[in-house]
């Protein structure tokens, strides 16, 4: 069975629309396009987020893939990013899109849900969301994502495209590994931990230490 990874880039408030640049997703009348510009350093690197699609094959959103197939064909074949992302085999979710131009491009026939789970059956690598906020969304709430790489820049943004909407599926995550660059942006791998397991503070035994406490504060009072 492959995993299927999601990467995404999001804001502190959990926005994730338009990092690269003003004119890549105003939708909503959104104005912070290219949030992201002024945090990269030498210490982000893009492979092993996953955000270069080495070695696995692509899962995209229609957004996403009409961003990506609209400049990454045309960058030089000495980008790194360039060249892995043409060569991977680029599976599409849409309901509209009903020709690709990108190479190694296919689309995915039908909901997005049944596709995916009939293409993590099969044989090859694991498979890698690059963005695709609405997919993401679709897949978590189905809990087909096995891995979220999540890179949080140190911005609030206030509107715009959430990473997890109104419609995610209560869940736990267990945190693998995680680091901050030189500018803040904490580069973080999560996988699923099961149920959310809620507890109480007020129904636990306090500790000696604690009734210490409570102790000199209610000598304080008087």
């Amino acid at each position: 069975m492959r995993r299927l990874i999601a990467s995404t880039f999001a804001s502190l408030d959990g926005i994730m629309q338009a990092p690269g640049g003003p004119e890549e997703d105003p939708t909503g009348v959104f104005a912070f396009g290219g949030w992201s510009f002024n945090y990269w350093d030498e210490t982000m690197d893009v492979s092993a987020g996953g955000f270069d699609g080495k070695n696995r094959d692509l899962v995209l959103g229609r957004r996403t893939y009409e961003i990506f197939e609209a400049y990454w064909p045309y960058q030089a074949d000495d980008n790194p990013v360039a060249r892995t992302l043409n060569a991977a085999k680029k599976h599409v979710a849409s309901r509209t899109l009903t020709t690709l131009r990108w190479h190694n491009s296919t689309l995915l026939h039908g909901y997005a849900v049944p596709a995916i789970i009939a293409l993590k059956a099969q044989p090859g690598p694991d498979l890698q969301i690059i963005g695709s906020g609405n997919l993401i969304q679709t897949l978590q709430a189905a809990s087909l994502i096995d891995e979220y790489n999540v890179w949080t820049f140190p911005v609030v943004l206030g509107r715009g495209k959430r990473l997890f909407g109104e419609t995610a599926k209560p869940s736990a995550l267990r945190l693998v590994r995680s680091q901050a660059s030189g500018t803040g942006v904490v580069m973080s791998v999560y996988v699923p931990d099961g149920d959310i397991r809620p507890g109480s503070f007020a129904s636990a035994e306090p500790s000696a230490k604690e009734l210490e406490r409570r102790k000199k504060m209610a000598n304080e009072r008087r």
